[in-house]
């Protein structure tokens, strides 16, 4: 089958069923309901954590997960999965690898953690098969991208999660939006998501991560880990380009201008949580351009603002760089972009230069990518979906500021590739031997692939 025909494959089916809350989100809102009503808590869990996946012989020291491990707070960890999760066992000698879970949908397993960053090693394979696994943590983080292990080959992967809860101390908390209180990214859980044609899931390692490097990120709808299919943008691609002791922690939220990111605690919270040395990278303008305030405005409020986060940031030793706005799917009758942000990231580039801070100009590389897709391919990176496309989908999906999880996917490509070329310092916490990429010959759609996820929505995010 070709790539552009399985895409088009997998958004017929929509990875599911579109249901307002996810089965998950049901399970973990039963346990919490459950929890309350326990006489006595569940012991916390102490780390390092190590399960065994499958129904063999258990390793010594491990927990072994069965296809029956359903998570509940009395036991603080287990499955969750609409469709069966089945166990493979291979004859072998060694009882972690040769048994492991696996199924024909995606499954998470979920473990009650406070917050923290934590790291995370995987044994994946199959000792007699070969395997497919895309991993995401959270809400949809990518951390392992459609990884495939040859027959009988099995591997390790280690990366670094970012847990969090609303709460900036004893007496402050983010001000969460209504529909954020479901989301994964706010719990006192690490929830992973195995996924793709064929996950093999043969043991987990769950560690404290020791001091490792956080890049924060404060931005609106392009930025944030967008909980549900088909959306998607490039702040929740990040993770998958970096080293196992570097960690990504998404603050971005919908819907977001600077102001509101201050008024809400969100960057209270980043200055709560940010260390010496790390990096917060702030990408805003499509919704600060919306207020016509007359002490608003790109070279007023925006610049101002835009100084205050830098100010915070490197008050703490942190390291702010900032990040200009992609340009809308806006084309003139030529197929040129046409800028809709006025003169936002001009302000940005100013406030760089100022203040001498790095500059990671997405807006003329996604001018650039868009031109070269043309009008109607870059609808392929956009959230464009005609009727029928979805269950319960009779409109037309199309969002010119939205991404699916491609163009997010592009967008992170053209991140990664600035910080590579201006020799950033933020480029020690990026993977080894990460191809070149050039915004003017992007990643064809038929050579990409991603695994939808069971949560999915048709309610457009806040923000244009």
């Amino acid at each position: 089958m070709d790539q552009t025909q399985g895409q088009e494959q997998r958004h017929r089916r929509g990875g599911g069923p579109l249901i307002v809350m996810p089965m998950l989100h049901r399970l973990l809102l039963w346990g919490a309901c459950v929890s309350v009503a326990l006489s006595s808590a569940a012991q916390p869990l102490t780390l390092p954590l190590q399960f065994d996946f499958g129904s063999g012989q258990a390793a010594a020291g491990y927990r072994q997960v069965l296809p029956t491990t359903t998570y509940s707070p009395e036991r603080g960890y287990g499955l969750a999965s609409e469709q069966p999760v089945k166990s493979r066992t291979r004859k072998g000698n060694n009882p972690l690898t040769d048994d492991f879970l696996t199924s024909t949908q995606p499954f998470y397993f979920v473990v009650d953690l406070p917050e923290g960053n934590y790291e995370v090693t995987l044994t994946l394979g199959d000792p007699k098969g070969t395997s497919t696994t895309t991993v995401k943590a959270e809400s949809r983080r990518l951390m392992l991208h459609h990884l495939q292990t040859a027959r009988g080959e099995q591997v390790t992967r280690t990366f670094t999660v970012n847990v969090r809860t609303p709460r900036i101390n004893a007496e402050e908390r983010i001000r969460l939006k209504p529909r954020e209180h479901d989301y994964l990214n706010w719990d006192d859980k690490l929830t992973l998501e195995f996924n793709d044609a064929r996950p093999c899931v043969a043991a987990l390692e769950i560690r404290r991560a020791t001091a490792p490097t956080t890049i924060f990120l404060a931005g609106n709808s392009t930025v944030v880990d967008q909980e549900t299919e088909p959306w998607a943008a490039w702040g929740q691609m990040l993770p998958s380009f970096l080293k196992p002791d570097a960690v990504v922690a998404n603050l971005a939220e919908s819907g977001e201008t600077l102001a509101a990111f201050q008024s809400e605690g969100r960057l209270a919270k980043v200055l709560s949580m940010i260390q010496p040395g790390d990096f917060l990278f702030i990408e805003f303008a499509h919704n600060d351009q919306k207020n016509r305030d007359p002490a608003a405005g790109a070279y007023r409020g925006y610049s101002d603002r835009l100084r205050e986060f830098i100010r915070e940031a490197r008050a703490k030793r942190a390291h702010p760089v900032l990040v200009t706005s992609m340009h809308r799917r806006r084309f003139d009758e030529d197929g040129h972009i046409i800028n809709t942000l006025e003169d936002y990231p001009d302000a940005m580039r100013n406030v760089a230069q100022e203040l001498d801070v790095p500059l990671i100009d997405l807006n003329a590389m996604s001018k650039t990518l868009y031109e070269a897709m043309g009008p109607e391919d870059t609808k392929k990176a956009f959230v464009h979906y005609p009727a029928g496309t979805f269950p319960g989908q009779d409109q037309e999906l199309k969002d010119d500021t939205h991404f699916n999880p491609y163009g997010a996917y592009e967008m992170a490509r053209c991140i990664v590739q600035a910080i590579q070329e201006q020799g950033l310092a933020v480029g020690q916490l990026l993977r080894d031997a990460i191809p070149p990429f050039d915004p003017a010959h992007p990643d064809p759609l038929a050579m990409w692939h991603w695994p939808d996820s069971p949560n999915a929505s048709l309610v457009k995010p806040d923000g244009n």
